[in-house]
């Protein structure tokens, strides 16, 4: 969403804005997901390509010579020259933005601003009318066949606990798939803004005491890579007594059992333990830190799926467009 409201803010020429209000079967991308287009075709976002994405784009080229907006449904069925597999269909708003549109762009300075200070709020689309902004709505976006209700991304927060080359190397691959990131580290030459300069916080604290000097949320999603058994063990005891959205420890099999005991000694929870994701990340056979931060981040982007499909929120995708 920022990279298009970027673009609405900084290019001047006429534009349509693509929203999918819903989705009905498999299809590559669900409701919310958004692209842009100008008179040379694609400017930014997606809709999740193939032959969903190219129907828009044609569509949106006879809009923008009409400079109209409209309603229309993109299908994706078996034959014909866009094959797909997937048999499903979106419905998408079409919204014809004039290059000279004030309204269009002091709402695209609004968007903006709100993203960067995540301070959430609900964008209101109508074919052919002026778009409003609201601070309160649903929760999840909403579409009643002629008014688009969509959310505004607040962005999940991961503390990652531990600045080592591990960290060093997940931070940006984190930041790049739209997680905002926060580190914490007790060492000062570990915990710095010059040495993870995507990270939206750095803290350097004792791991004893996590409070005081970052507050989580239970919409945080926690990952351990602390620089030993101890730390991990301090870490954990504090953050398995509170509700996180996700716990993740990197670590041996040996390690684990080791902290898990100490942590049962501690009184924790054993349901709280179970809960722990460990060794952290998708089983690639990771080794490098590099490979190791694809592993984290894989098994974080299916947590964030999951959870955006159990409220409400979650697209579903075709696999042939992955």
């Amino acid at each position: 969403m920022k990279a298009i409201f970027e673009n609405l803010l900084e290019r001047g020429e006429d534009a349509v804005l693509v929203t999918v209000a819903s989705a009905q079967g498999s299809t590559p991308r669900g409701a919310g997901s958004q692209l842009l287009a100008g008179r040379s075709g694609f400017i930014a976002g997606t809709i999740g390509g193939g032959p969903g994405e190219a129907q828009a784009l044609a569509l949106a080229a006879e809009l923008l010579e009409k400079g109209q907006s409209a309603v229309r449904r993109l299908e994706l069925r078996h034959g014909g020259e866009l094959d797909s597999v997937c048999g499903g269909e979106q419905t998408a708003l079409f919204q014809f933005i004039p290059r000279d549109s004030e309204t269009w762009k002091a709402l695209a300075r609004e968007v903006l601003a709100r993203l960067e200070a995540r301070r959430g709020g609900r964008l209101v689309l109508r074919a052919g009318e002026t778009p409003v902004l609201l601070d309160e709505g649903p929760e999840g976006t909403a579409w009643d066949g002629e008014r688009l209700i969509l959310p505004l991304p607040r962005g999940e927060r991961v503390v990652v606990f531990g600045g080592g080359h591990c960290a060093l190397a997940l931070v940006p691959v984190l930041r790049s798939v739209g997680f905002r990131v926060a580190v914490f580290d007790d060492r000062p030459e570990f915990a710095s803004a010059e040495r993870f300069p995507e990270a939206e916080t750095v803290a350097c604290h004792a791991y004893t005491d996590i409070a005081a000097g970052l507050e989580l949320t239970e919409e945080d999603y926690a990952v351990v890579m602390t620089s030993g058994h101890r730390h991990d063990f301090e870490v954990e005891e504090q953050l398995l007594r509170r509700t996180l959205r996700y716990v993740g420890v990197m670590g041996s099999r040996t390690k684990t059992a080791y902290v898990n005991g100490k942590l049962r000694e501690a009184g924790v929870p054993e349901e709280a333990i179970r809960r722990v994701h460990t060794p952290i990340g998708t089983a690639i056979k990771a080794v490098t830190p590099e490979e190791i931060a694809v592993s984290i981040t894989g098994e974080l982007i299916y947590e964030r799926a999951l959870r955006r499909e159990a409220e409400g929120t979650g697209e579903h995708v075709c696999p042939s467009h992955l």
